[in-house]
């Protein structure tokens, strides 16, 4: 029984190994679209994602790295609506720790927005992250929309998720 237990608890322990998980939600209003993007590098990634954060070397990460590197990450991606590009503005960012990095469980969140207002009609938004190695997962959904104007109509992604579109129509 007790060998039950431990397998089901278990799961609730795991730290990522291999991949750097790149996390996205996607939120649409009337006016913007904010985009979360969380960043999980597992445990025998993490040297090389601190790495590219800790450009000094000194094993800490300074605001100014911290910044840098959210930059980075931005620059990876695309936002599309329309087939026009929209500009991906850095709202606010949270570091973990880097022992929380080194050890699979530390999370880096990006709040990210791009401004867009929305005309009555059918819409597409693609959304694209490149990422940062081969060693780089994605996941990608939207969220259910807040406006009751707005009609998510369909998602798709790309066989890795790299590459998302949503289709979506606002009534009047």
């Amino acid at each position: 029984m007790l060998v039950g237990l431990t397998a089901f608890v278990a799961p609730a322990w795991a730290h990522r190994l291999d991949e750097y998980l790149q996390a996205t939600v996607i939120d649409v209003s009337r006016q913007e679209i904010d985009v979360a993007l969380r960043l999980t590098p597992g445990v025998d990634v993490a040297s090389q994602v601190l790495n590219q954060i800790d450009a000094n070397g000194d094993g800490g990460l300074s605001a100014q790295e911290q910044q840098k590197y959210a930059q980075y990450a931005i620059s990876q991606l695309s936002l599309t609506l329309d087939g026009t590009s929209l500009s991906i503005k850095l709202k606010d960012y949270v570091f973990p720790s880097v022992e929380e990095l080194r050890a699979g469980s530390g999370t880096i969140s990006l709040h990210l927005r791009a401004q867009a207002v929305f005309k009555p009609g059918r819409h597409k938004l693609r959304y694209s992250n490149q990422g940062s190695g081969a060693y780089t997962v994605y996941l990608v959904n939207a969220l259910l929309p807040h406006d009751h104007t707005i009609h998510i109509q369909s998602q798709k992604r790309s066989p890795n998720q790299a590459v998302y579109d949503l289709d979506f129509t606002v009534d009047q």
